[in-house]
């Protein structure tokens, strides 16, 4: 094997050991911060209102396919959303039988509280990071999302 083939390994083994550790500890710090705007939404339901947020109403299955998941998974969580008021549900004009998926304003209000506290929560961890490096690391992380998503949208 040659050094240069042995230099790409190594890195892509830290590129996999950082994601797994960054995945582990978001998680562990969202469930460890202690103020009650993380805990308006699960994260299921923070990525489906955001998604609604920006993509506009759609159906099920639409939503589902966007977000890579199973439509009765997609399903159960819109249910739940819509218990408790964060969504609604109007006849879809392009398919009668079906349902299009909307954000209510209760929703909205609190998918921006949670989005405004995490923004917080990352402005407090990354604070002695130069402006520089923020936006570095910003632009990686949509460039790693976008190949990640490019790939599970060829499955």
């Amino acid at each position: 094997m040659s050094e240069d083939v042995h230099a790409a390994e190594v890195t892509l083994g830290r590129i996999e050991t950082e994601v797994a550790l960054l995945m582990r500890l978001g998680e562990a710090t969202r469930r460890g911060t202690g103020t009650m705007e993380h805990r308006l939404l699960d994260r299921a339901a923070y990525v489906i209102l955001r998604h609604l947020d920006a993509a506009g109403p759609q159906n099920v299955s639409a939503l589902a396919a966007r977000l890579n998941l199973d439509g009765s998974t997609v399903t159960r969580q819109v249910s739940a959303l819509q218990r408790d008021g964060l969504i609604s549900r109007t006849p879809d004009p392009a398919d009668g039988r079906g349902t299009v998926i909307s954000t209510t304003a209760a929703g909205l209000q609190r998918m921006a509280a949670v989005r405004a506290a995490r923004t917080r929560l990352y402005g407090d961890i990354l604070a002695a990071w130069p402006e520089a490096d923020r936006e570095t690391l910003a632009d990686m992380l949509h460039r790693l999302n976008e190949a990640l998503d490019a790939r599970n949208r060829r499955r």
